[in-house]
């Protein structure tokens, strides 16, 4: 295989590991561009072909983090996002986490999405960053301890919240219904919903979210009075509610409720959902 096809194979794992360091997909996609340039600059034998283009990749990514984070305060109006671009990022980056990334610095960015979302050893890591393996390991550790405890400014509002919830739950993934449950997280149920099947009760964030793994796939987002919740609906009308307690940008608890009072409190969300 000659370097042109051995780039292609490489190229979307670049493009994703880009996309996750600088959170833009189109400066991701300008990155890897930049990264074939030099490989194709390159005339000397290259032993590990996709070893070489990681690490060009991720200093590129570097060099632009840094330049971010030294340009003057004042600069001129970006153009307006492309919606595209917003969903591939939400796919790749996750919208709350992006929000926490900005808050690193560029090297703990790089170290901890390096080793946390592509598994690399600090070796290989302090080698991009020119450092060493242990200042390699405690940069991922800080910028770790930042992500799992985000600013208040960064939490996402409670119907994103349970949005996100619901979304993780039918999509099965079971590490993002962990992050957006509290450790002692409960579900109950009236006794109406019980009836019609629901659980009595789990308790812990392991349980509840092995519960709601792949499920939810019937769940409609609605409003509980003026909460935000979902409920399950058959012919036009809402038959068991999930009433979410969300405190802190995590899931407190949620309740299954089916009482017919309740019920007449529900009315769909659409894209009226509040965004401040």
């Amino acid at each position: 295989m000659d370097r042109t096809e051995s780039f292609a194979a490489e190229r979307p794992r670049l493009v994703g590991l880009a996309s996750r360091v600088l959170g833009d997909p189109v400066e991701a996609e300008d990155v890897v561009q930049q990264a074939w340039l030099r490989l194709h600059a390159v005339e000397s034998e290259i032993e590990n072909l996709p070893a070489w283009l990681t690490t060009v990749t991720t200093r590129l990514c570097l060099d632009r983090l840094r330049a971010v984070k030294s340009a003057p305060v004042s600069s001129p109006p970006e153009p307006a996002a492309d919606p595209a671009d917003d969903v591939v990022l939400a796919d790749t980056v996750g919208v709350a986490l992006h929000a926490v990334l900005d808050r690193l610095s560029p090297a703990e960015r790089v170290a901890f999405v390096l080793h946390d979302s592509f598994g690399f050893e600090f070796p290989t890591i302090a080698a991009v960053l020119d450092t060493t393996p242990v200042a390699a390991r405690k940069l991922a550790s800080r910028a770790r301890a930042k992500v799992r405890q985000p600013a208040p400014e960064d939490r996402l509002a409670d119907w994103e919240v349970v949005d996100a919830f619901l979304a993780a739950a039918r999509n099965g993934d079971f590490d993002r219904l962990m992050q957006l449950l509290a450790p002692d997280v409960v579900v109950t149920a009236d006794d109406a919903a019980i009836l019609m099947g629901t659980p009595r009760r789990i308790e812990g964030q392991r349980e509840v979210a092995n519960f709601f793994d792949g499920a939810a796939r019937a769940a409609l987002p609605v409003f509980v009075d003026a909460r935000p919740g979902a409920a399950w609906f058959h012919v036009g009308e809402a038959k068991v509610v999930f009433d979410f307690t969300v405190a802190a940008g995590v899931v407190r608890s949620l309740t299954f409720r089916a009482d017919q009072e309740v019920l007449r409190t529900v009315r769909r969300r659409q894209d009226d959902s509040p965004r401040d």
